[in-house]
């Protein structure tokens, strides 16, 4: 019987030396510690944050040496920002070098294709996603998992994983049928996930501010909170 994890393993194997290009480019400069420098996110650690630049020889001879120690051990692979560090670190080597398989030469012969893929793409996920990661709400294991898809998709696994308490393994596989069937929502209901549903504890004035104004216009109250945000976050762009 085929164990998944060397399954998915020998797939992401295959996926790293098949399409060795370089990511999509996410909004804010690669290497910048958007969210490891910030110290509201992360407090006092965003002092000890890095910046690296793709353009820059000793930032990323730096990039090297960072990924280096994560592969190592000597940085801890289970503390969120340093896996953040590295991932960003994964990428930045990505861009100057420009492929996966120039990034992985370049950082050395303990450090593989499929590891400088996996974690380059962390850091090109939402930055909404790296916080939950940052502030210790996703594991950085099943950041890895998520960035696997694309995408709208990335959020939908990452609020799908946080609302249900999904486990690594149940999102690694998740995401797995997301990438073959592309049937969003059968996929979903298999594992009984159910996106789109919140439990809202009003202000009492709001509340009924709200249920009179959906009497008054014949429609749910669901109908009256969606017209609400679709405003607020339109106003937003």
């Amino acid at each position: 019987m085929t164990d998944p994890e060397q399954e998915y393993q020998q797939k992401d194997v295959e996926n790293a030396l098949s399409v060795d290009s370089v990511p999509e480019r996410r909004s804010s400069p690669v290497g910048k510690p958007v969210i490891r420098g910030n110290k509201e996110i992360v407090g006092e650690d965003a002092e000890d944050a890095i910046a690296f630049d793709p353009d820059d020889p000793e930032a990323v001879e730096q990039a090297v040496v960072t990924i280096q120690r994560f592969t190592s051990g000597e940085n801890d692979q289970h503390n969120p920002l340093d896996v953040l560090r590295c991932a960003a670190a994964c990428a930045t080597l990505v861009r100057s070098a420009g492929s996966y398989k120039a990034a992985a030469e370049k950082a050395g012969k303990e450090v593989t294709v499929p590891f400088i893929r996996k974690w380059s793409r962390v850091h090109d996920l939402p930055r909404a996603i790296r916080i939950q990661v940052a502030k210790g709400n996703l594991a950085p294991t099943a950041a890895k998992h998520i960035a696997r898809v694309n995408g709208e998709l990335r959020y939908d696994l990452t609020w799908a994983a946080l609302e249900n308490n999904l486990s690594v393994r149940e999102i690694r596989k998740i995401a797995s049928k997301l990438n073959e069937s592309g049937e969003t929502e059968t996929v979903f209901k298999e594992h009984g996930i159910d996106l789109g549903k919140i439990n809202l504890d009003l202000p009492r004035d709001l509340y009924r501010e709200i249920r009179r104004e959906a009497v008054y216009k014949e429609t749910s109250i669901d109908q009256i909170v969606i017209k609400k945000l679709r405003e607020t976050t339109a106003n937003q762009r």
